[in-house]
């Protein structure tokens, strides 16, 4: 009987465990099931070329995900999503709520989102902070889905990967979480 009941205890704990990561799995993946919505002060497209460019104010959002910008070249010659997000700004920025509830924010002078890889090539003064450290380099590649990175200085740069642990950078994401909920309201 006591064999039984550890069999059971056992199998109780596999199963909560494997119910929590598919919660997570199922918690980032719903931004991708969301419309993806833009909003900008000006836009002109080419629908033979499968082409916009938005200018002003511009704001990428899918679900949490979310990109801003002066300036966002969309491509869609790839087909529905499959498109590529140009963004250019002083810096742009982007920011995601993460499945555990963190949140990533990057900036760089330049930001393409490739939507059918769910990845962010950040490019030119580019930083990312997650949880309690914070990347600084001239070019990050993050894979939002793996919330993986890879981080490069340029060829021609003296300016390394500078890689920061502290507390500050946790304290960026929080309030980077909570002024999110204040411009949802």
């Amino acid at each position: 009987m006591f064999k039984l009941n550890i069999y059971l205890f056992a199998s109780l704990l596999l199963l909560a465990g494997s119910s929590i990561l598919n919660a997570q799995e199922v918690s980032i993946k719903n931004d991708f099931n969301k419309p993806t919505m833009l909003s900008s002060d000006k836009s002109f497209g080419d629908g033979k070329e499968k082409v916009a460019v938005h200018e002003g104010n511009v704001k990428i959002t899918q679900g949490s995900l979310e990109i801003k910008a002066d300036k966002l070249k969309v491509s869609a010659a790839l087909g529905k999503d499959k498109e590529i997000f140009e963004a250019t700004g002083n810096p742009a920025s982007y920011t995601q709520q993460l499945a555990d509830g963190t949140m990533v924010v990057a900036k760089a002078n330049s930001i393409r989102y490739e939507k059918a890889t769910k990845i962010i090539s950040l490019k030119g003064n580019a930083e990312l902070y997650q949880n309690a450290f914070s990347i600084k380099t001239d070019s990050i590649i993050y894979d939002i889905e793996k919330e993986q990175w890879q981080a490069q200085k340029s060829n021609n740069s003296e300016q390394q990967v500078v890689t920061v642990f502290d507390g500050a950078t946790l304290k960026k994401t929080k309030e980077a979480i909570e002024k999110k909920k204040e411009t949802e309201k």
